[in-house]
Order: structure tokens, then C-alpha cells, then sequence
């Protein structure tokens, strides 16, 4: 008994100055619902990923969509759903810490794993549909695609993270992404696999060759672009977050017909419309941060070479 005193005064010493913890009493019902909704559709991409390996047959026999195409449009839902919770939080008043710690709960799912489950169980059935010399051949090249989605998936995670960490509840501080979003990260890899599994059937069928070469390529790029995703998210790159830079708030008449074409080429095709925005802003992101480098980097040795003194 003594001992069981001594320790319990050792503990109460211990808690003594620590705020009590305070029990969550109250959430925001709507923002929430939507985060959810993220959350769902990144399990839902997952469900249908995991199924592609069991039914030849398209999932939609009238849009011949494959459960590959499927899973990639789940995390395109996820992706609205993303951009609407935190809009509706902020208009409705009620952003939380609750809300901010489910938000990035619900990426992790939809822009963390659904993706690198997506892009490896796409490789492991065009691995294992070739002929390789040796099975060892064969499975260090299943190893090295497993390799990339854990790659991606920690770096995610990472991002989201440090995310967290350095988030500002003011709206002004939202205007630029410390490295790539995860939702666009995940944009990437999805888009070149919807491109890959319901744009080319239905356009590029007829011209063999094409199809072909174009379906091949895309099989090389995934995972390359799965590790340029995950290595570009845990950089330091500065991404403009293009909705309250560029559509927010007053802007010229050109914004307008430029947002109004992008549109009109999404409606068009969506495919091929995701594939160039998701990719062109990845790379564009990294260009644009090594051209400012050069160019500060340049104007430093400049303002550092000394200049040569003329005699008088």
C-alpha cells in the first residue's frame, strides 16, 4: 500500500500544471460530411482497384469503363470533395482543429494510398502479362514498382504532416503550396491511368501503331511519375493555389476568356484535359522554381564580383 501511495503522489506531482484535456463536444456537420465523403471515395478507388485483377469484363458495359477507370474517377470525387469542405467551413464560420485532423485523415486515403494502389496493381498486371528470361527478372521489376508506392505513400503522408504543422487558419496565408498538393501528386498518377484506361480505346483503337507505342509509353511513365510525385510534395517548391489566385477576387478580361477555354476543354475531354493540368502543373511548378533560382542566383554573383577600379 505504501508503495501504491508513493506512486500515486509521484503521478499527481507529475499532472500537476498540465491543462486539462478538453473533450470534444461540438463539430461542424456539413464541412465534416464532405470530408467524409473524401475519405469514402478514396476507399471506394481502392475497392475497385482491388477487383480490376478479378473481372476481365468492364465494370459499365454502356461506357465500357474498366474498374481501373473507375477507381481513378473515385479519386477525382474525392479531389471536389477536397475543394468544397474547407470552402464550406470558412463560409459557414465553423473551421475547427477537428475538421483540419479529418481533412487530412481523408487525403491520406484518397491522395496517399488510393493512388499508389491504383499505379501498382496497374503495373503488376502488365509486368506479369510479359515474358521475362528469369522469374528473379521478373519480380525485382515487381519489387521496384512495390518500391515506388511505398515511396510515394510516405511521402505523402510526410506532406500531409508537415501540412498540419504549418498551416494558418487565414486565408490570405493560403496563396501558395509549400511543395506539390497532394491532391495534385495523386492527380498525376490518376490521370495518366484514366487517360491510359478510357481514352485509348475509344480514340487511338483504329490506328494500331499508335495505340500501341502510346500505351506502352504510359506503362514506363507511371512509375517515374509516381517518385517525381512523391519527391516534389516533401520539396520546398512553392505551388500558387490556383483557385484563390487565379479565380478569386477581380482579375482582367483575358483571365476570364483563358478560364472560360480550360473549361470548355475539360468538357470536351476530360481525360486528356486532366492528364496536361495535373502534369503540366507539376512540372511547371519545378521549372519555374529553377528558373527563379538561377536567376537570384545569378543577380548574387553580380552584386558579388567587385568591380574593377579604373586609374585616374
Amino acid at each position: 500500500m505504501g508503495k501504491l501511495r508513493q506512486l500515486l503522489r509521484r503521478k499527481n506531482r507529475e499532472t500537476e500544471g498540465k491543462p486539462p484535456r478538453q473533450r470534444l463536444r461540438y463539430i461542424a456537420i456539413l464541412p465534416s460530411l464532405i470530408t467524409l465523403m473524401n475519405g469514402v471515395s478514396g476507399f471506394i478507388a481502392i475497392s475497385y482497384t482491388s477487383r480490376a485483377a478479378s473481372f476481365e469484363r468492364p465494370l459499365n458495359n454502356r461506357f465500357g469503363l474498366t474498374f481501373f477507370a473507375m477507381a481513378g474517377y473515385m479519386v477525382f470525387l474525392a479531389m471536389v470533395a477536397d475543394m468544397l469542405d474547407g470552402r464550406v467551413a470558412r463560409l459557414s464560420k465553423s473551421t475547427t482543429s477537428f475538421g483540419g485532423q479529418l481533412d487530412s485523415l481523408s487525403d491520406a486515403i484518397s491522395f496517399g494510398v488510393a493512388p499508389a494502389f491504383l499505379m501498382l496493381k496497374v503495373m503488376e498486371l502488365k509486368v506479369r502479362s510479359l515474358s521475362f528470361p528469369s522469374l528473379f527478372l521478373q519480380g525485382l521489376v515487381l519489387k521496384t514498382v512495390g518500391l515506388c508506392a511505398v515511396m510515394y505513400v510516405c511521402s505523402t503522408i510526410i506532406r500531409l504532416a508537415r501540412f498540419n504543422v504549418e498551416n494558418e487558419e487565414d486565408e490570405s496565408a493560403h496563396m501558395q503550396f509549400s511543395g506539390l498538393p497532394s491532391p495534385a501528386a495523386a492527380g498525376v498518377i490518376v490521370s495518366l491511368v484514366v487517360f491510359q484506361q478510357d481514352f485509348l480505346p475509344k480514340f487511338l483503337s483504329r490506328y494500331e501503331r499508335l495505340y500501341a507505342w502510346v500505351d506502352g509509353a504510359i506503362y514506363w511513365i507511371l512509375p517515374f511519375a509516381t517518385v517525381g510525385a512523391a519527391v516534389l510534395m516533401v520539396t520546398r517548391v512553392r505551388y500558387p493555389h490556383m483557385v484563390n489566385v487565379y479565380f478569386k477576387g477581380k482579375k482582367p478580361f483575358s483571365s476570364f476568356i483563358w478560364a472560360s477555354v480550360a473549361i470548355l476543354f475539360a468538357v470536351w475531354n476530360l481525360q486528356l484535359a486532366s492528364v496536361l493540368g495535373f502534369c503540366g502543373y507539376a512540372v511547371w511548378g519545378s521549372l519555374r522554381a529553377w528558373v527563379l533560382h538561377s536567376r537570384q542566383k545569378r543577380q548574387k554573383e553580380e552584386t558579388e564580383v567587385p568591380h574593377p577600379v579604373v586609374p585616374t
